[in-house]
């Protein structure tokens, strides 16, 4: 598998929370669950049955569900007081649920244990437990919050003492045979080394994630996560300073084709720049094909250029560089009513669609049915430049048409053989004589209302069909990262008895999907059959729409676009994924030494 994959795999574990009420209903429920186990290990008969079910019930909410709901009510406000970040209210009752959860598993572990060997673990399991809860709060904090190594201490300090505090409370109100054989002193001072232990542990495994990421890219592993996660809860765009401060900037090419109503005015565009919508939800140019696309009053197609991560904007406003490159192409765009048919090539792997216009083509490229990811820049420029030499045409649009996902295949680079498939194929091409008038239908839907979760952005699916010689061709552009392997085909083989020709699939390869589980999260992998009668009226609805265009194309440089840079975006993907693999070994070791030292401490010193 790919660095590539490793990253966006890491997106299954994105989630949706729980609201702060429901966290404390459960906070409620599994506290009076975890005292009732508790009792029922180590029996306390204060009663009948009934009773003692009930006690060891009051006894858990107490000791660990009281606690819970205060840490998780005042957490977010310590954080927020010291300028910290992501902890808002969901946030903070979730993770004392889950720091509770946690201690009342390993309370429950320890007594069992206790009970198995005929030995007396109650208290020091609880103990153990409040350290265990420590180690999981001082790490949530430091990773995500943004607030100093100290002030993290004192915030995930206070839910393990307390419950300390409450253990000591119902122990001596109700007279357990087990009261501390220790002073009230003593036992809170073995908890706090025990947690420094802990401490230095996290501390230690958090200095190691974070040095390779600083040393090679000005910023820590911790720093982009926690960005990341408040650019997820709030929709900020502060990740985007990093990668600002680490970009480069570039030149680089869009191809434009403009289809002009006969008054003159623009029907439609079909763009395809030579950058990268990435890196995903929001953030830099994931969201690029609809922005740019919402900056012309026409129809607009933005379709995927050869292009990869290395190419992706640092922040949203820099797309704007793009639109400026777009519109002098557009006042330099000569324009002809004739058109050429759209004719299929194909050499191994490589297909190539093509149709001749004014000056130029639209070269639909792709590997389908074979899995294919992105074109690399510079596999495209020399696709176009042989293209240019091979037609007679100066203005070549080459699209990635980008329909054929495969997790384990990676781009196409230079030096693989794709590359010399394509351009083999680009050689089969006959350049033909513009010899027949245009006519152009265009239609958008967003599908009924799909998004993220079908695979979906927020372009939804446009289709421009273009009738040449009575021939009508559909492209049909989803606003989505690539597309399930094989549902290409399908859409082929549902749209046979439809009134057109031709038709390629193709998606813009937005990112703004990917902040799901499942990564990539193509396009097909649900609702497919939905989907198809969405692909049928689409066509349908532009066949209505045809009238009359003339039709130019152009290419043009977009100058110093800022993006990640040919080798920053490779050295960021390459880092994280060492980091993920590193942490699968180091993370593990760190935490088991750590418990060894601290159940040493508290069980046998």
């Amino acid at each position: 598998m790919s660095s590539m994959s490793n990253v966006a795999g890491l997106s299954k574990w994105i989630r949706t929370l729980p609201n702060a009420k429901s966290s404390v209903l459960m906070i409620i429920i599994l506290s009076f669950i975890i005292g009732v186990l508790l009792f029922l290990l180590q029996p306390v008969n204060v009663g009948n049955g009934l009773e003692d079910f009930f006690y060891g019930g009051a006894f858990g909410f107490v000791v660990f569900g009281l606690p819970a709901i205060i840490t998780g009510s005042t957490d977010q406000l310590w954080v927020e007081s010291l300028n910290g970040i992501n902890l808002k209210a969901k946030h903070s009752m979730f993770l004392a649920l889950v720091s509770m959860s946690l201690a009342g598993i390993v309370g429950i572990i320890g007594t069992a244990v206790g009970l198995i060997f005929n030995m007396d673990l109650f208290f020091n399991s609880i103990l153990f437990a409040c350290v265990i809860a420590f180690g999981f709060n001082i790490l949530v904090i430091l990773a995500t919050t943004r607030i100093k190594l100290f002030n993290s201490f004192v915030i995930a300090i206070i839910q393990p003492l307390l419950m300390i505090g409450m253990l000591i409370i119902t122990s001596f109100l109700n007279n357990i045979d087990y009261i501390f054989s220790l002073g009230y002193i003593t036992t809170i001072f073995k908890v706090l080394i025990a947690s420094v232990i802990f401490l230095i542990a996290i501390y230690a495994f958090i200095s190691v994630v974070e040095s390779p990421m600083k040393k090679n890219l000005g910023f820590g592993a911790m720093e982009i996560l926690s960005y990341f996660i408040l650019h997820m809860n709030e929709g900020t765009n502060t990740i985007e300073q990093l990668f600002d401060n680490a970009g480069e900037a570039i030149d680089t090419l869009v191809g434009v084709a403009s289809f002009r109503r006969l008054d003159g005015s623009i029907k439609a565009l079909f763009l395809s720049p030579c950058v990268h919508p990435g890196p995903l939800g929001d953030i830099g140019g994931s969201n690029m094909p609809t922005i740019l696309a919402n900056s012309f009053d026409a129809f607009t197609m933005v379709a995927h250029g050869p292009s990869t991560h290395d190419f992706n904007p640092v922040s949203s406003d820099e797309i704007v560089k793009i639109e400026d490159a777009v519109r002098k192409a557009l006042d330099n765009m000569e324009y002809s009513p004739k058109a050429s048919e759209f004719i299929r090539y194909s050499y191994k792997k490589a297909n190539v669609g093509v149709q001749f216009f004014k000056n130029g083509t639209i070269m639909l490229s792709t590997f389908a049915p074979s899995g294919s990811d992105d074109i690399e820049y510079a596999v495209g420029l020399a696709a176009m430049i042989e293209s240019q030499k091979e037609l007679g045409t100066e203005n070549n649009i080459l699209v990635d048409c980008h329909n054929s996902f495969n997790e384990e295949k990676g781009g196409v680079l230079p030096g693989n053989p794709e590359l010399f498939q394509l351009i083999d194929t680009i050689k089969l091409i006959e350049p033909l004589d513009l010899e027949h008038d245009i006519k152009i239908g265009c239609y958008y839907t967003d599908l009924g209302g799909f998004d993220k979760h079908q695979g979906i952005g927020e372009s939804g699916l446009k289709t421009m069909v273009v009738e040449v010689n009575g021939q009508r061709t559909a492209y049909v552009l989803f606003d989505s990262n690539n597309m399930e392997l094989g549902y290409r085909e399908t859409i082929f083989n549902a749209v046979k008895d439809l009134d057109i020709d031709e038709i390629e699939v193709m998606t813009t390869d937005t990112h703004t999907v990917n902040t799901l589980s499942a990564g990539y999260n193509p396009v097909g992998t649900v609702e497919k059959e939905k989907i198809i009668e969405f692909v049928k009226i689409s066509i349908n609805e532009a066949i209505k729409d045809l009238e009359p265009v003339e039709a130019g194309t152009n290419t043009e440089r977009i100058l110093n676009l800022k993006t990640f840079g040919p080798n920053n975006s490779t050295e960021l993907i390459s880092t994280i994924s060492s980091i993920v693999a590193v942490s699968k070994i180091i993370a593990p070791l760190t935490f088991i030494v750590a418990i060894i030292f601290v159940i040493i401490w508290i069980f046998v010193l």
